[in-house]
């Protein structure tokens, strides 16, 4: 599966725009590492715990969007886009979207 954030694929011909395809997740800390990231956020610097998080969130996001493309069966997605919210204290909700499409 070919993922690019650009609308086209260098070298290759879009045969079938398929539609939107799109995965989410939403992940929280542990009150642990909510507690650690909360004196971080006092003393300043990087709040690597949230960094993290927000990897793994953005991962499993973009996982899913990719699996519901190839159920679809797409070669590709262009226009790949990541979008987060805050849902509440130490839980962000992390969305992956673009478009499915069939190359020549």
């Amino acid at each position: 599966m070919i993922l690019t954030t650009t609308d086209f694929v260098a070298g290759k011909e879009i045969k079938e725009t398929i539609g939107l395809v799109q995965g989410n997740t939403i992940q929280a800390k542990s009150i642990g590492k909510d507690v650690k990231a909360g004196f971080r956020h006092i003393a300043g610097g990087e709040i690597k715990e949230y960094t993290q998080l927000l990897a793994e969130a953005r991962e499993i996001a973009l996982q899913r969007m990719e699996e519901k493309a190839e159920k679809m069966n797409a070669d590709a997605v262009i226009n790949l886009r990541f979008m987060t919210a805050a849902i509440m204290g130490g839980a962000a909700e992390i969305l992956a979207y673009g478009t499915a499409v069939k190359l020549k």
